[in-house]
């Protein structure tokens, strides 16, 4: 397959520069500064492969067609990487990476919904400087369709196409994983408010308990919205529901051996991420997404409502939060 990858961060690069390796057909774009790094040094891959430097088919726009475009841009960007790189929806598969569960139906107010494949990463990747990142954590490659069954094949043409750089698996509960996923992110807002890495936030008793309380909110808001989650791969629900259920001091102490031991390098959320590079987050489709059901059908998620609000603040202040005055903030250990 002929296959672009729109966004050259920690996801996109990654993607692009392992399928490369493996010579498959793949060409990146993204901001100038990226293409720019690329073209004089390569990109770089470091971490739990080793230190690798990888020659990628780079362009400044896009063009022409391709088989498979690969959205690696923030869910806000969607549009605008559309506008900006891609002349035919028609004829095009496009396959959605986004943490959140907004990207799919941004993306069908252009694009066919036939053409859309949706799709889950659960390795890790941090974006360290233009033409460099560090792949933090192996992980599989989860496909599927969000919007109907449709056509298998295209499906199995794309794992076959990924497989050769990553473990890749077709799901039809693609939705549901997703909206697990969202939770699994939904405490990318801490490191974003600490401006530390996930191990050293995480690390705090009571900034551990309060991802416990995020998790208890954002259960009880999509179990009224009648949402059903779905195992992702090594992840099941019930974990999720043990953890949440859990004394709250004894779940946090579980929680904070969970990610404090996520990555041997430092991790950094993709808020945060975001956030050093002067760019706006994702926290309205993650959190926010919480807050949103919320008011839908009528359930409490105040809690969610203040770490979307405390997050504008750092992204507008450039100050970020001690733990102690985000604690006093959100009402300590509850």
């Amino acid at each position: 397959m002929r296959v672009l990858v729109i966004g050259a961060g920690a996801i996109g690069a990654l993607a692009a520069g392992y399928l490369a390796e493996q010579g498959a057909s793949v060409t990146l774009t993204g901001r100038d500064r990226d293409v720019s790094a690329i073209r004089s040094r390569g990109l770089t891959i470091e971490g739990v492969r080793g230190k690798k430097n990888i020659q990628v088919d780079f362009t400044e726009k896009a063009g022409g067609s391709r088989d498979l475009i690969v959205l690696a841009v923030k869910t806000q960007d969607i549009s605008s990487a559309l506008n900006e790189n891609v002349e035919d929806v028609a004829t095009t598969t496009f396959l959605t990476v986004q943490n959140g569960v907004k990207a799919e139906e941004i993306l069908a107010v252009t694009v066919p919904r036939e053409n859309i494949v949706s799709s889950i990463v659960m390795f890790g990747s941090t974006y360290l400087e233009p033409g460099r990142v560090m792949h933090n954590f192996e992980g599989d490659w989860v496909i599927g369709r969000p919007f109907s069954a449709g056509d298998g094949s295209i499906l199995k043409r794309i794992a076959e196409q990924l497989s050769v750089a990553f473990p890749v698996r077709i799901t039809e509960k693609i939705n549901g994983m997703k909206w697990l996923k969202l939770f699994l992110n939904m405490n990318n807002c801490l490191p974003a408010l600490t401006g530390k890495s996930m191990q050293e936030t995480f690390s705090h008793p009571g900034i551990a308990c309060l991802s416990i309380r995020l998790l208890r909110e954002g259960l009880k808001v999509v179990d009224l919205a009648g949402i059903e989650l779905a195992p992702l791969p090594e992840f099941p629900v019930e974990r999720l529901r043990c953890l949440a259920g859990m004394p709250l001091e004894e779940a946090g102490k579980v929680f904070s051996q969970m990610m404090t031991n996520l990555s041997r390098e430092p991790l950094y959320g993709s808020i945060l991420q975001s956030i050093k590079r002067g760019k706006n987050s994702e926290i309205d489709y993650f959190n926010g997404e919480i807050v949103r059901l919320g008011e839908k059908f009528g359930v409490d998620a105040t809690l969610n409502q203040k770490m979307v609000e405390m997050v504008h603040r750092v992204e507008n202040s450039g100050r970020f939060i001690g733990e102690t005055e985000i604690l006093n903030e959100t009402g300590g250990i509850k």
